[in-house]
């Protein structure tokens, strides 16, 4: 399917159209399925996005009671650390909303990566079993490197095709992660990129140019099988793209 794409004169509005698409799919999900199951991401363009989920206009008018929060990547830091990305979601968006403890699923980046990696996988198992189970939403953002969630060019995760979760050691990075891996991302509903910024414009182009997917780009190997994708960038990622190119996408 071909990717839909938005684009936002600012990363205020940005913020505000995607809590809105998020909010809505929420409670269509709740509606459909009676509950809601999302991936979450890191980063610094989603922590405008949870705010705005928090403030009073989402948080009333969605059964956070029906929610699900998963998480689709971690750093190896206890919770209560800067860089991770469950801390991060739980002070801008947790701890404001009405959503029951037990419906937060975060990956524990206190653990080895292999304890964490095969704990939230047998976690992820039994929250996705039964009819109509399984991930509604996943939000993503991409790196200047092409990577996404923690998938990261030139890593062996690349090329799973049967776990769901995966621990990752990132060379460049020096460290491990915990990701969901391509099998659980290709089947959710759906998938949002939110990105911002001036710096990701010749990333998110050569992505979005991309015909195929290829592994020096992870985040072209992002394809739902049944599922749709959208990207929702500002005017900063958006800048290399072009306007016909971005009509051709809207609407899709």
């Amino acid at each position: 399917m071909v990717p839909k794409i938005d684009v936002f004169e600012t990363l205020a509005s940005l913020e505000v159209a995607a809590a809105d698409v998020i909010a809505s799919r929420i409670r269509t999900a709740v509606q459909d399925r009676g509950m809601s199951i999302i991936a979450l991401s890191g980063g610094d363009t989603p922590r405008g996005v949870y705010r705005r989920l928090a403030d009073g206009k989402h948080r009333n008018r969605v059964d956070w009671t029906r929610v699900h929060v998963c998480f689709g990547d971690e750093r190896l830091v206890p919770p209560d650390q800067p860089h991770s990305n469950y801390g991060m979601v739980q002070t801008e968006l947790l701890s404001r909303i009405p959503i029951p403890a037990e419906n937060v699923h975060r990956i524990r980046g206190e653990l080895t990566a292999k304890d964490a990696a095969q704990q939230y996988a047998v976690e992820l198992k039994g929250l996705l079993r039964g009819k109509d189970a399984g991930l509604d939403l996943v939000l993503l953002g991409v790196g200047e490197d092409g990577h996404t969630s923690s998938l990261f060019p030139g890593t062996d995760v690349l090329d799973e095709r049967a776990e769901t979760v995966r621990a990752v050691y990132v060379p460049e990075l020096n460290s491990w992660r915990v990701t969901m891996a391509l099998p659980l991302l290709n089947s959710a509903r759906e998938v949002i990129f939110l990105v911002a910024g001036k710096r990701k414009a010749e990333i998110v182009h050569r992505v979005l140019s991309a015909r195929q997917p290829v592994h020096d780009l992870p985040a072209t190997m992002i394809r739902p099988a049944s599922g749709r994708v959208q990207w929702m960038l500002d005017a900063g990622a958006a800048a290399a793209l072009g306007a016909e190119f971005i009509m051709s996408r809207r609407g899709t």
